[in-house]
């Protein structure tokens, strides 16, 4: 079920067009990652889906609700998480959940059982009665996510959550948010921290001087980007002759010599490296390391964008 769709977003700021027709749909339960360069139209577009901002073409849904027609609709089943918040120097941790959760219009044992449901999930409850400015960074990214969950939401939008937490930190977030969408969710999740996203995302879109690159699961993107295989290998024979060998094989490529080994592209199946295996085995080459470099989301990342800034 499509819990978000994004339909052709346009946004200009004078003659700027900050994001140019941007579409991409998140399915309940689903984890999608939102990637590209600083200044590539993330946060707009984040804006845009949190009824922030005004598309000036497009429109977003949410749960079929329309951010142009129904946003009071579309903010009732929507957290937002910016990159920042702010919050009054002298608050408690309870105090500014319960300040959000009457804003929310939560009230009496409805309100009491969100607050606590909340904080438990986010092990905030022993922190209550803390001075926010007495936070860690990572309990102050916990404290938002907390304030973003208080009126169960369907879908949340997390812009660089993880950003400026240390790894143990980023590492207890990332579980928290892989739980979130085994409740069900739908979460938006951009952060310059490709590792971490390639992790947990479902699905990703990428963004460059506001407009799309690519959408879809990383494994498809990495097929459409690189349809043949990278593949070191090293073997007790020379490489002069390992080098022979290779290259009057079917399906390899171009043969390059890369530390004490080959590297070669190779065009066929998982069935036919295994079959090329073999082949190098019975040839009496010997092979020590034969390994397929595996395409993560930073590779996706650079392929797809150029560092361009509008």
């Amino acid at each position: 079920m499509v819990a978000l769709e994004v339909r052709s977003i346009t946004k200009h700021f004078g003659t700027l067009k900050a994001v140019d027709r941007v579409s991409f749909a998140v399915d309940a339960g689903q984890i999608y990652g939102f990637i590209g360069p600083n200044g590539a139209g993330k946060t707009t577009t984040m804006r845009i889906v949190a009824t922030l901002s005004l598309p000036d073409e497009g429109d977003v849904f949410v749960e079929g609700n329309s951010v142009l027609v129904e946003p009071r609709k579309v903010r009732e089943r929507l957290g937002f998480m910016p990159d920042q918040f702010g919050a009054y120097a002298s608050t408690t941790v309870f105090e500014y959940l319960d300040f959000f959760a009457r804003a929310y219009g939560l009230r009496g044992k409805v309100r009491v059982r969100a607050l606590r449901e909340v904080m438990d999930f986010t092990s905030l409850e022993g922190l209550r009665d803390r001075l926010i400015t007495a936070l860690s960074k990572g309990m102050r990214q916990r404290l938002c996510l907390a304030k973003t969950m208080l009126h169960d939401p369907a879908v949340l939008i997390l812009d660089e959550p993880a950003a400026g937490l240390d790894p143990r930190a980023r590492v207890e977030f990332r579980e928290l948010v892989k739980a979130l969408a085994e409740m069900g969710k739908a979460i938006l999740v951009s952060s310059h921290i490709l590792s971490e996203l390639s992790e947990i995302c479902h699905g990703v879109a990428v963004i460059e001087a506001g407009c799309i690159q690519a959408t879809g699961h990383v494994e498809d993107i990495v097929r459409q980007l690189t349809p043949h295989a990278e593949i070191y290998l090293r073997t007790l024979a020379g490489l002069e002759e390992a080098q022979k060998a290779l290259v009057v094989l079917p399906r390899v490529g171009e043969v390059r010599r890369d530390r004490d080994g080959l590297v070669f592209d190779f065009e066929g199946t998982p069935e036919d490296r295994a079959g090329l295996l073999a082949s190098l085995v019975r040839s009496g080459l010997q092979p020590i390391e034969f390994s397929t470099k595996v395409t993560d989301l930073e590779d996706v990342f650079l392929r797809l964008t150029q560092g361009k800034v509008q």
